[in-house]
C-alpha cells in the first residue's frame, strides 16, 4: 500500500507540474502529459516495471472519453457521417495498410508480418487527436470532423483487424506462444464466444449489442428514477461508472472494441434526459485517466534502445508519418477539404496509436511479428505519438500564414412571402420571430449560420442561409414587399450597413434594429431606423422595476415609473442623436454634455411629479377631498 501511494503521488505531482507549464508556453496539455512521463520515467527513473500495467488500466480513459463523444453525437448525425465513415475512413485504412506493407515487404519481411505492420501503422491517436481538437476548440470545424470520422472508422476496424491477426500467424516465430500471453488466456477464459461456432458467436454479438441499444433506450429512466429517491449526489456518480463499466465488459466479453461499445451506447443516450447528468459525473474521470495514460506513453519510451539504434527509429518514424501525411493529404483533396481545414486533417492523423500498443502485443503473441521487431515498432509508435503535439503547434503556425481556401457555401434559393424579414436569428433574433409566428405572422428568416438555418427548418421555420446584408438576398427575401425589417445581426457595423441599404431601398419600410450600445443608437437613428433596441436596455430597465417594487413601490406604481422611464428616454436619445458627432468623443463634445445633463434634471423633475401624482391618486384621504 505504502508502495502503491508513493507511486500515485508521482504521477500526480508529475501531471500538476508539467502540465501547466507546457499549457503556459503553448505547447498543450498532452505534450504536458508526455514530458511529465519521460522526466519521471527514462529521466530519473523514478517509476518502472509497473509503467506498461498501468497503460491498460489508463487505456480506459480513452472508453470513456468515445462515451462522451457519443452523448453529443444523435443517431441522426451519426448517419449523416456514413460517407465519411466508409468512403474517407475506409479508403485511410486500405491505403495506410497497403502502403506501409508494400514497404515492409520491399525490406525483406514476409507478407504476414508486413501486413501486420501495416494494419498496425494505419490506425492513429484517438485518445491525443480527440484530446487536443477539444482543447484548442477545433472539433468543429470541418478538419476537425473529418478526422473524427477517420479515428471512428478506425476504432471499428480494430474489431476484424483483431479477427485476422491469428490467421497471419508464422509457425515457430516465437516459440509457443504461452510467454507473456497472460492478457490474451484471460480475455479467453472470460469470453462469450469461445468456442462457438461462427453462427452462434454472430448471435451472442448482435445479442450483447442489442442489450447495449435496448438498455440505453428502455432501462436508463427506470435506473436513474430509482438512484433519484435515495438523494445521494455520489450515486449518480456510481450508475455513470457502471454504465460505461459493464459496456465495455461487455464488449470485451463478446470480443469487440469497449471504445467502439461505449461510443454506440454514448449514442444512444444523446437524446436522453439524463445526458447532462452522465456528461458531468464521467468527465473528471476521463481526464484524470488520459492524463494518466499520456504520462504512461512518455514513461514507457526505452531511451537505451531508442539512442542505441536512433537513427532507424527515428527514420522509421518519419516514413510511416510522412506515409500517412502524404496519403491524408491526396484523401482531402478528393474529398475537396480546404485550406486549413487539409492541413488540419492531415497533421492530425498522421501518427500511430494507442491500439497499435494492443496490436503489437497481440500479434508477438499470435507469433506474426518477431519479439525484437515489435519493440523497435513500439518506440515508433510511441514517438510518433510523442510528436504529434509538435503536428499541431505547425498546423497553428501554419494556420496564421495561410489564407482560408475553403470555398464559401452557396445561399440557398429563397422563396419570399413573409410579410416580416428577419435578418440574424441568434439569441436576439429567435425571440421576435417565436412571437410573431405564434401570433399568426409569416416571418422570412435569414442567416449566414448553416447549422442555425438547419436547425429552424428542423421545427418548421422558413429559414434561409445566406448572408443578410447581401442586396441580392434581401430582394429575394421579399425586401420590396415586406412591411417590417428586423436587424438583428451580431455585428454592429452589418447592422448599419443593412439598415442603410434597406433604407435607402424603401422609404417606406418599417425597419427594426439592434443595437450594441448608445453610440450605435446614434448611428442607426441617422441611417433610418424606426425602433431601435438596445440589446440589454430592456433587461435592464425591467431589473430596476423590481428594485423599485423591493423600496416599497406597488407593482401599479413601479410599472408606472418603467414606462414613463422608456418613453423620456426613447425621447432623450433622439435628441441626443441630434447633437452627437461620430468624430468627437462624447465627453468632448459640449453641445451633447451639456444637453445631456439637462436631460437628466428634466428626467428626474418628471419622474418625480410623476410618482407623487400617482400617489395621490392612490391615496383614499387625497380622493376624498377632491370634491366635486
Amino acid at each position: 500500500m505504502d508502495s502503491f501511494l508513493l507511486q500515485a503521488s508521482i504521477y500526480l505531482l508529475a501531471a500538476i507540474v508539467a502540465v501547466p507549464v507546457a499549457k503556459r508556453l503553448g505547447l498543450g496539455s498532452v505534450l504536458g502529459y508526455l514530458i511529465a512521463g519521460i522526466v519521471i520515467g527514462p529521466l530519473t527513473g523514478l517509476v518502472g516495471s509497473e509503467t506498461r500495467d498501468l497503460q491498460h488500466f489508463a487505456e480506459f480513459g480513452v472508453v470513456m472519453m468515445l462515451f462522451l463523444v457519443g452523448l453529443e453525437l444523435e443517431p441522426r448525425a451519426l448517419w449523416d457521417m456514413r460517407n465519411r465513415l466508409i468512403g474517407l475512413g475506409g479508403l485511410q485504412i486500405g491505403l495506410t495498410t497497403a502502403a506501409i506493407t508494400t514497404g515492409a515487404i520491399f525490406f525483406g519481411l514476409g507478407w504476414e508480418t508486413a501486413l501486420a505492420i501495416g494494419l498496425t501503422f494505419s490506425l492513429s491517436s484517438t485518445a491525443i487527436v480527440l484530446q487536443t481538437l477539444n482543447e484548442k476548440g477545433l472539433m468543429t470545424t470541418p478538419g476537425g470532423r473529418n478526422a473524427f470520422s477517420v479515428l471512428l472508422s478506425q476504432d471499428i476496424a480494430v474489431i476484424p483487424m483483431l479477427a485476422l491477426i491469428p490467421l497471419l500467424a508464422v509457425q515457430g516465430l516465437n516459440g509457443t506462444g504461452d510467454e507473456g500471453a497472460g492478457h490474451g488466456a484471460d480475455g479467453a477464459a472470460m469470453s462469450l464466444v469461445e468456442g462457438l461456432p461462427g453462427w452462434g458467436a454472430t448471435l451472442v454479438t448482435i445479442a450483447a449489442i442489442a442489450t447495449v441499444i435496448l438498455g440505453g433506450i428502455y432501462a436508463t429512466r427506470p435506473l436513474f428514477r430509482y438512484i433519484h429517491s435515495a438523494h445521494l449526489r455520489e450515486l449518480y456518480t456510481a450508475v455513470a461508472l457502471l454504465i460505461v463499466v459493464g459496456i465495455a465488459g461487455l464488449m470485451i466479453l463478446v470480443g469487440l472494441s469497449p471504445a467502439l461499445g461505449t461510443f454506440l451506447a454514448g449514442v444512444v443516450l444523446a437524446n436522453s434526459e439524463f445526458r447532462h447528468e452522465l456528461e458531468a459525473d464521467i468527465e473528471p474521470f476521463k481526464g484524470l485517466l488520459l492524463g494518466l495514460f499520456f504520462i504512461t506513453v512518455g514513461a514507457s519510451i526505452n531511451f537505451d534502445r531508442l539512442f542505441g539504434d536512433f537513427p532507424n527509429v527515428f527514420g522509421l518514424t518519419l516514413a510511416v508519418m510522412a506515409t500517412k501525411g502524404v496519403i491524408l493529404l491526396g484523401l482531402a483533396q478528393v474529398f475537396k477539404i480546404r485550406g486549413r481545414d487539409r492541413w488540419l486533417f492531415t497533421l492530425s492523423l498522421a501518427q500511430a496509436g494507442e491500439f497499435g500498443f494492443v496490436l503489437l502485443s497481440f500479434t508477438v503473441q499470435q507469433n506474426v511479428i518477431p519479439e525484437e521487431l515489435s519493440e523497435t515498432l513500439l518506440l515508433v509508435v510511441a514517438l510518433s505519438m510523442l510528436l504529434t503535439p509538435l503536428l499541431f503547434i505547425a498546423y497553428d503556425q501554419l494556420s496564421t500564414r495561410l489564407g482560408d481556401e475553403r470555398e464559401p457555401l452557396e445561399p440557398d434559393q429563397i422563396s419570399p412571402g413573409g410579410n416580416t424579414i428577419i435578418a440574424g436569428i441568434g439569441r436576439f433574433g429567435q425571440i421576435p420571430n417565436r412571437l410573431l409566428l405564434g401570433s399568426g405572422f409569416s416571418t422570412t428568416v435569414l442567416d449566414h449560420d448553416l447549422e442555425t438555418v438547419n436547425l429552424l427548418r428542423a421545427f418548421g421555420a422558413k429559414a434561409y442561409f445566406g448572408d443578410p446584408t447581401r442586396p441580392d438576398l434581401l430582394h429575394a427575401a421579399g425586401l420590396s414587399e415586406a412591411k417590417v425589417l428586423i436587424v438583428a445581426l451580431d455585428d454592429p457595423e452589418a447592422v448599419l450597413k443593412l439598415v442603410r441599404y434597406a433604407r435607402r431601398e424603401r422609404p417606406d419600410l418599417h425597419i427594426v434594429a439592434r443595437a450594441h450600445d448608445r453610440n450605435a443608437v446614434y448611428r442607426l437613428y441617422r441611417a433610418g431606423a424606426n425602433d431601435i433596441v438596445r440589446e440589454t436596455f430592456d433587461a435592464s430597465l425591467r431589473a430596476g422595476r423590481y428594485a423599485l417594487e423591493a423600496l416599497g413601490l406597488s407593482e401599479y406604481e413601479a410599472a408606472e415609473q418603467e414606462k414613463a422611464f422608456y418613453k423620456l428616454d426613447r425621447r432623450s436619445v433622439r435628441e441626443l442623436a441630434e447633437v452627437w458627432d461620430p468624430d468627437t468623443p462624447d465627453d468632448k463634445n459640449p453641445a451633447l454634455v451639456k444637453r445631456a445633463r439637462e436631460l437628466n434634471e428634466e428626467f428626474t423633475i418628471e419622474l418625480t411629479e410623476l410618482l407623487a401624482r400617482k400617489s395621490r391618486h392612490n391615496d383614499p384621504e387625497e380622493t376624498a377631498s377632491d370634491g366635486p
